[in-house]
């Protein structure tokens, strides 16, 4: 494939960042299983060498450890890169929302001034950097007004500290408080061809206000990869050891589906992921595609599907077959 890769514009910032990003919540270990450092930074540096600028990380996939391991990444390279990293999840304080624990210790969603203040600058100190290009908040915080987070994270913006503004884990009556408080240029989901909702709730909202999707779980935990079969046993801390989406049946089904897209994907000279992904970018409303590699070969995979060019008719192959196939998809 001798495309470039897709690039797009994050709402209406005037940064651009390639359609495929890296998210980087399994670099980080939590609940999958430990992270290999020396695999992510080389994952890392294979998804720039590829043409992806935006990688996505946070304070909360395992407590810094992603974001120091993409500093790590990143230490001589960081023009290259449009980092996006998130607010809101805090061990600091027990100000707000308790959330869940980890090792024992709450966390709390938390989105006031204060802390949004002190969490930018851990940030800061943990990716080597002096500026954010997409600051994002995590989860939301019922006990803080949206205003006051707009108004500190416009704050931010002003300083330099951040270049845009985002938010993540959203109901529709967040997002458009969020629009009314002004100055939202991107927000951060689930989407893909089984998780679809977003398409009836939030995306006409983004579509209408010109707010950018960056969409995650693609290839939903892997489901989609085309890699995880019928046969497949999960094991440890594996979050989709019990998760009903893995049902036997489910993969049974999925199976299917990747039967219908294989032609697709010989003709492209692509794998069933890259062309799931590939899908995903067409979708309207869905700007970015954040897909995770703890390697440097899936890194090199999930970026390539940014270069392959989809015909309508490949799109509206694939969508019937996903409509055909994943429409009783439990979960």
């Amino acid at each position: 494939m001798s495309h470039e890769m897709i690039t797009r514009e994050i709402g209406r910032s005037g940064i651009t960042a390639s359609a495929i990003g890296l998210g980087t919540w399994a670099i980080g270990g939590w609940m999958w299983g430990g992270t290999d450092e020396a695999a992510s930074v080389a994952a890392i540096q294979a998804s720039i060498d590829e043409g992806v600028s935006l990688i996505d990380t946070a304070p909360a996939y395992g407590q810094g450890v992603a974001e120091e391991i993409v500093g790590k990444a990143i230490r001589g390279r960081r023009e290259a890169v449009v980092l996006a990293t998130k607010c809101g999840l805090v061990w600091h304080t027990r100000k707000g929302n308790h959330f869940f624990d980890y090792d024992g210790r709450p966390v709390h969603r938390h989105l006031g001034r204060e802390s949004i203040v002190h969490e930018v600058e851990q940030s800061l100190r943990r990716l080597g950097t002096d500026h954010i290009d997409l600051y994002i908040t995590h989860w939301q915080d019922p006990t803080t007004p949206v205003e006051e987070t707009v108004a500190a994270l416009q704050d931010l913006k002003r300083q330099g500290k951040i270049r845009a503004i985002g938010a993540s884990n959203l109901s529709v009556a967040e997002l458009e408080a969020y629009v009314a408080a002004g100055g939202l240029d991107a927000i951060q989901e689930e989407y893909s061809m089984v998780k679809r909702g977003i398409e009836r709730t939030l995306l006409p909202v983004c579509l209408r206000e010109g707010i950018s999707v960056l969409s995650y779980s693609s290839l939903a935990l892997g489901l989609l990869s085309g890699r995880i079969g019928p046969e497949r046993v999960f094991s440890g801390d594996d979050l989709r050891r019990d998760n009903p989406r893995f049902s036997i049946a489910n993969r049974e089904k999925v199976a299917r589906l990747m039967a219908e897209i294989a032609p697709i994907a010989a003709v492209h000279d692509a794998t069933p992921a890259q062309i799931v992904i590939a899908w995903t970018i067409r979708q309207p409303g869905i700007t970015f595609s954040l897909c995770g590699a703890r390697n440097p070969d899936q890194a090199r995979e999930n970026a390539r599907a940014g270069r392959i060019r989809l015909s309508d008719t490949d799109i509206t192959t694939i969508s019937e077959a996903a409509t055909r196939h994943l429409i009783d998809l439990d979960a």
